[in-house]
Parts: structure tokens; sequence; C-alpha cells
């Protein structure tokens, strides 16, 4: 019985900061590999179509400074229960 109490009381204090850290890893992962995803995909496309090669660049500068935004929003809660 004293021992399911305790392990209550440790989940409640170190688990959800675990919980915290490992969300802040996870979407800066996800936004690494999303951007990634992004940059190849451009390239890509510039190699089938040169002509259009400033257009796709342009496209895949403005969609990474979105998924980069969310990566960034996700840390900050991420963060706030951390330090909360």
């Amino acid at each position: 019985m004293l021992s399911v109490i305790i392990l209550q009381a440790a989940a409640g204090v170190g688990l959800g900061k675990l919980g915290c850290a490992i969300g802040a890893a996870v979407a800066a992962i996800a936004a690494a590999i999303g951007i990634g995803n992004i940059g190849k995909s451009s390239l890509e496309a510039g190699a089938r179509q040169p002509e259009q090669a400033g257009h796709y660049r342009m496209t895949a500068i403005i969609i990474g400074a979105l998924v980069e935004g969310a990566c960034l929003f996700a840390i900050l809660v991420c963060l706030l229960g951390i330090l909360r």
C-alpha cells in the first residue's frame, strides 16, 4: 500500500516533466523531418521544371517558416509544462 502511494507521488512530480521534455523533443524532430521533406520536394520540383525553380523555392521558404512556427509553439507549451 505504501509503495503505491509513493509511486503515485513520484508520477505526479517527475513523470509529468519527463513527458513535457519528450513532447518538446518529438516536436523538434518532427519539424526537422518536415522541413527536410519540404526542401527535398522543392529541389525535385525545381529539377523537373527549372523555369519555376524560384517559385518553388519561395513556396518552400514560406511553408518551412510555418512548420518552424508550429514547432516553436509546441516547444513553448512543453517548456511551460516543465516550468510549472
